[in-house]
């Protein structure tokens, strides 16, 4: 059983930062390619970024680039996405995923909301 649980959302103004974390387990993070994505009111999920089992490649959606980054902790336990420069498009649920191959995310987390608002 894979568990993801996110963490760090919140309400944060235009301009501002978050860092969005997804506690799971080492083997989860060694074996599984990890990703995030988001979901806004009334629109489809979308892909945000994602990291490989080796944590050497990554890659972020064109909406966020320059502005997001994903990584994860050296004990391979804690996927993070550090997020700058927030838009109002931002906002939307934030999920973490793990999946064995590219382009499938088979698990998913729960979950966590991000607010951009003034």
């Amino acid at each position: 059983q894979v568990q993801l649980v996110e963490s760090g959302g919140g309400l944060v103004q235009p301009g501002g930062s978050l860092t969005l974390s997804c506690t799971t387990s080492e083997r989860t993070v060694a074996k599984y390619r990890m990703g995030w994505f988001r979901q806004a009111p009334g629109k489809e999920r979308e892909f945000v970024a994602s990291i490989s089992q080796s944590g050497i490649i990554s890659s972020v959606a064109n909406s966020v680039k320059g502005r997001f980054t994903i990584s994860r902790d050296s004990a391979k336990t804690t996927v993070y996405l550090r997020m700058n420069s927030l838009k109002f498009e931002d906002t939307g649920v934030y999920y973490c995923a793990a999946g064995h191959a590219p382009p499938d995310f088979d698990f998913w987390g729960q979950g966590t909301q991000v607010t951009v608002s003034s």
